[in-house]
């Protein structure tokens, strides 16, 4: 037995192990710090929402009301507006957005040309990098009255449509906006998944006789739903939480009817109007539903299937 093993001897366990894996942890304190700081620390901010917070008194001598600002907010009427618009939004989400990434995947991979399928993927993945105010920059120019799409309705003989003022094609547009954003970056997940398949399922599929479209119905598809089950079990935990940055850049008076969501309700009604202890409140009540609707859904899909988050 060498010095070495010789020292390592009364050496506890964890100890070998933190100096053996010294750099691992060191590359992963930074994203752990991050965490605790503006993740957890923030949690035992949420008192706030059982008092009524006064900045200069602070957390210990603002007075308590208990659950009254979540009775003033579960029993105001717009409430029910609220939820419905969020709701609508995050339906357009899970019916359009949630397969697009799937579909272009599915499309990709059938491509045989390398460069043509890299070319693609490239221009799919573009949008992504663009901030969400460039976005809505881009979506103001083209659909105002002068914009590039009201030209081309009118080259066809139309007549202009006031697409940032008419409140029946916010959600079209938040949606299709979404889909252009997000869908190539949402492919990356399912190419990489679709790489793993085993080849030899493939070729058991030819030897039966099965096209392409069968092996994609029977072979791809099937071996894609663990992927999917997770990402759709994510896509439920966030049902409450809608890209809010882009709908406060889009939206306006007139478009409340259909485009005013919940966190843009606590937006106004905790930094615009200052009522820190309501927003809170309403902010916490939206995480409270989206854990029980996590929580219910990955219970249905192990049920369903056997997989899940946890």
């Amino acid at each position: 037995m060498n010095g070495t093993q010789m020292a390592g001897v009364g050496t506890p366990h964890w100890k070998r192990q933190l100096r053996r894996s010294k750099y691992l942890y060191a590359m992963f304190a930074l994203p752990a710090i991050y965490f605790v700081l503006f993740h957890f620390i923030p949690i035992f901010g949420n008192v706030i929402a059982f008092q009524n917070y006064n900045v200069f008194s602070g957390f210990i001598k603002s007075p308590w009301v208990g659950f009254e600002h979540f009775k003033v907010f579960l029993y105001d009427p717009y409430f029910w507006k609220l939820l419905r618009n969020t709701l609508m939004l995050n339906l357009y989400g899970l019916l359009f957005n949630f397969p697009a990434p799937i579909i272009l995947a599915l499309l990709l991979n059938e491509l045989r040309a390398k460069l043509f399928k890299r070319f693609v993927q490239s221009v799919a993945y573009l949008p992504h990098f663009l901030s969400t105010v460039v976005i809505s920059g881009m979506l103001v120019n083209f659909l105002a009255l002068d914009g590039m799409l009201n030209r081309l309705i009118e080259w066809f003989g139309g007549e202009q449509i006031q697409f940032l003022i008419e409140p029946s094609w916010f959600r079209t547009i938040y949606t299709a906006s979404d889909i252009w954003q997000q869908v190539g970056w949402g492919t990356i997940i399912y190419l990489a998944a679709l790489t793993g398949i085993d080849p030899q399922l493939y070729e058991a599929a030819r030897m039966d006789g099965a096209n392409r479209w069968k092996q994609t119905l029977h072979v791809t598809l099937p071996s894609l739903v663990p992927v999917i089950t997770i990402l759709f079990l994510l896509a439920i935990g966030n049902s409450l939480s809608v890209g809010y940055e882009k709908i406060l850049l889009l939206y306006n008076g007139a478009t409340y009817e259909t485009a005013d969501v919940i966190q843009t309700y606590v937006y106004r009604r905790g930094l615009l109007g200052s009522d820190l202890s309501f927003a809170s409140a309403v902010g916490l009540f939206q995480s409270v539903v989206a854990y029980i609707l996590v929580v219910g859904a990955n219970r249905f899909t192990r049920w369903l299937g056997g997989t899940s988050l946890w």
